[in-house]
């Protein structure tokens, strides 16, 4: 029976092994260490996401490697997106420690555990090359996710927001899983590499092809939060403990990018017409909605998770220029736009909900738009970090936001798709308004509260370091998009 077993390399996988291991120890260790504050805990789990770090480094050959029977891939777009997930997780860590302690039904090893369980699944996700690789990776990352979501049990919010998101949640994974199962009838393949040669060949049911591809599309964009499987986004970003909101927030996007890349750009390529078509719809429905309904949010939350539909939406222009006719010239600069959209949209959106977590304190979300009334009479330096996070946001010069922007509609432009270029343009336009009226509540309203801003020395060093890093990679943003074209170029 297991006479033609074959070891796979575990080298390749050596940091999910390491992270898989670390938050199990810390599960038991969590057990046994009795301390209200959980430190040694928290210490372990950033020790983890380092660990993970140095590994991955160590082990990066640049080449593409594949194991366990090729459903496990290791390449310069796996290695990139891992660090920057790394980096990532790391500082929603240190963000949400305040938060988390200031709340009982938060602070607990559990939430520790959960979040490198959910980074274990982003991994997976990462470095899947199977269909069934991406679906445990992603109902890995789910379900910690749900749990988190519905940590501060008290919370009839939370509850609610966890419930929606569990079963709405479910309904995407079926979708996803419908749509898998119908491509493997049709080409008889779980591989992502092994559909692309079966399509390539010629090989597959056209028919049952395009359903399938219907079905995992739509799957794929309940997993980015675009229009019209969007309907989650406002309800758990507003009703998730804000820690919990900043992890949604941020580090799946990463994740979620990495599973559009495989399945559509490494397996399903020769149908790029077909989900041309399908992404060009969704960006511009989530650019129209996700703009217009964050225009009348009072909560500042749900204004990101609005506004995360907008980015979300603008990402996916660089991903349906990659391949125009059948002509590839354009594809390299087009996905690492997108790759470096996502990023900077990351490193942004951390220093927002960064901001929220720092002004907050027990019994005090400060999520409402008027808690930023006069912030500048409070903290003319904060003001300015989260002035510099809403310019970069709206895509003004010169942060790293505008590039992220222009990098993709240079994509688009030069794919010749200019009537889309001119409707992303416009959507940003209307969006720039959103996030200059907190610019205009931090500066020109009287504040509510005259009290100086109180926040720890770790938090405030973490959030002018980030700030600061939106401003510098605006400055010299050519660093991190020749990584991601050069990661992408070794590859695809």
């Amino acid at each position: 029976m297991f006479d033609n077993f074959v070891v796979p390399d575990l080298l390749p996988a050596a940091p999910e092994i390491f992270v898989a291991v670390m938050a199990l120890a810390i599960l038991l260790i969590d057990l046994l260490v009795k301390d209200s504050r959980r430190t040694a805990i928290f210490a372990l789990t950033q020790l983890t996401l380092v660990g993970a770090a140095v590994i991955q480094f160590m082990t990066s050959t640049g080449e593409v490697s594949y194991t366990f029977s090729n459903m496990f891939v290791d390449d310069l777009m796996s290695d990139l997106l891992k660090l920057f997930l790394y980096m990532t997780v790391l500082v929603v860590m240190f963000y949400s420690r305040g938060y988390v302690l200031d709340r009982e039904a938060m602070n607990k090893g559990e939430y520790y555990v959960l979040a490198l369980f959910a980074t274990l699944g982003m991994m997976v996700m990462i470095s899947a090359n199977s269909f069934v690789t991406i679906y445990v990776g992603l109902e890995l990352l789910s379900l910690s996710l749900y749990a988190m979501v519905a940590m501060n049990r008290d919370s009839v919010v939370s509850t609610e927001a966890a419930m929606k998101y569990f079963v709405l949640g479910a309904l995407a994974s079926g979708l996803l899983l419908y749509g898998m199962s119908m491509i493997y009838g049709a080409t008889g393949s779980l591989e992502i590499t092994g559909i692309a040669e079966r399509l390539y060949a010629g090989d597959a049911n056209k028919t049952v092809l395009v359903f399938g591809l219907v079905f995992l599309v739509s799957g794929l964009a309940f997993k980015l939060g675009v229009v019209p499987f969007h309907m989650w986004i406002p309800d758990v970003y507003h009703g998730a403990p804000t820690s919990v909101t900043l992890f949604i927030g941020s580090a799946p996007k990463l994740a979620a990018f990495a599973i559009v890349m495989r399945l559509l750009v490494n397996g399903l390529i020769t149908l790029a017409q077909d989900w041309q078509a399908m992404l060009i719809i969704l960006s511009v429905l989530s650019m129209a909605i996700g703009n217009l309904a964050a225009i009348a949010q009072t909560n500042l939350k749900r204004m990101l998770a609005y506004s995360a539909i907008s980015h979300m939406g603008f990402m996916l222009l660089g991903i349906t220029t990659g391949v125009v006719s059948g002509d590839a010239r354009y594809a390299l600069n087009a996905y690492s736009s997108a790759m470096f959209y996502v990023v900077a949209y990351v490193l942004t959106t951390a220093a927002a909900f960064g901001m929220i977590l720092m002004m907050a304190h027990a019994g005090f979300e400060a999520d409402n738009l008027d808690d930023y009334k006069g912030l500048n009479r409070r903290s003319p330096w904060f003001a300015g970090i989260m002035l510099m996070v809403m310019f970069s946001m709206a895509g003004i010069p010169f942060f790293v936001g505008f590039f992220a922007k222009f990098s993709v509609l240079q994509a688009v432009v030069a794919a010749g798709y200019m009537w889309l270029a001119i409707v992303a343009v416009l959507f940003s336009l209307i969006g720039a308004f959103y996030y200059l009226r907190v610019v205009k509540l931090m500066y020109f309203d009287a504040p509510a509260d005259d009290s100086p801003l109180q926040a720890t020395t770790d938090m405030r060093i973490l959030i002018s370091a980030n700030g600061l890093a939106v401003a510098l990679l605006g400055l010299f943003p050519q660093v991190i998009m020749s990584l991601c074209a050069y990661a992408l170029l070794r590859s695809l």
